[in-house]
């Protein structure tokens, strides 16, 4: 039996026959991405983006109970943050991905994700899965 824990990106598309394929067979997602989903309806322009985008979090809600980035998961963090300066890259930039990063390194679970690129130098740390 597989675990792990979603990145945003893959929660985003889950309904993606090519994602929901790869998915494992026990799925996780953190507080983080949750905070991620929320923030998109605010974020969206036009038409009925904003309600597209609303019905996800709703949706993740029901479905999953997040785990939190708790006391652990920041102790996590600065090991994220160090690998990620140690190969040349800003950490401040993708700040969310480098907690929900940490939330999966605490909690011993792989990272499904649909941007495998963007946790280069993380390998180390924990299992990156490409989807």
């Amino acid at each position: 039996m597989s675990l792990g824990l979603l990145d945003t990106s893959v929660v985003i598309d889950w309904d993606d026959p090519t994602v929901a394929s790869a998915l494992p067979d026990e799925a996780a997602i953190c507080s983080i991405t949750l905070a991620e989903l929320t923030a998109g309806p605010h974020l969206a322009s036009t038409g009925d983006e904003p309600a597209r985008r609303q019905a996800r979090p709703q949706q993740v809600e029901v479905t999953f109970d997040a785990i939190a980035f708790d006391a652990p998961a920041a102790r996590s963090y600065g090991q994220v943050v160090a690998a990620v300066v140690a190969i040349g890259r800003s950490h401040h930039r993708r700040n969310a991905d480098l907690l929900i990063v940490a939330t999966a390194h605490a909690n011993g679970l792989p990272l499904y994700t649909r941007n495998p690129d963007d946790f280069d130098g993380l390998g180390r740390l924990i299992e990156i899965i490409g989807v």
